[in-house]
């Protein structure tokens, strides 16, 4: 079943692959909203989480006429980067394909470019 996802493997650890795309997209120009430590929240409660943390970042300019367009897709903006570790070990960076994104909201083939790039970000932040 496609579930919308791709994921990217990434040489680093969890915080430093967040760390570099963090970076990245702020030299872009675009917002970080927040930094979830999923697995750090869980260690609060006593609970073992293999090492997980979201990033929410996107662009108002950018993002706003997609939700103008179709109102739904706000509950998939702004844009999400999930890094986490997998039961060998390995990093991975998740992220919904646009493409995903755009079927399931409706949004316009010509608004699609708003979101489009995050695909070479994504690959910038595990090279």
């Amino acid at each position: 079943m496609d579930r919308g996802m791709i994921d990217v493997p990434s040489p680093y650890s969890v915080t430093e692959t967040l760390s570099r795309l963090e970076s990245i997209l702020k030299d872009k120009g675009l917002t970080v909203f927040a930094r979830v430590d999923h697995s750090g929240e869980a260690a609060k409660v006593g609970m073992e989480m293999r090492p997980t943390q979201l990033l929410i970042f996107g662009s108002p300019k950018g993002g706003t006429p997609l939700m103008v367009a179709a109102p739904s897709v706000a509950i998939d903006l702004p844009l999400k980067a999930l890094a986490w570790q997998d039961e060998q070990g390995k990093v991975r960076l998740s992220y919904n394909s646009p493409e995903y994104l755009q079927q399931r909201h409706g949004i316009p083939a010509d608004l699609l470019k708003n979101i489009s790039g995050v695909g070479a970000l994504i690959q910038k932040a595990v090279e």
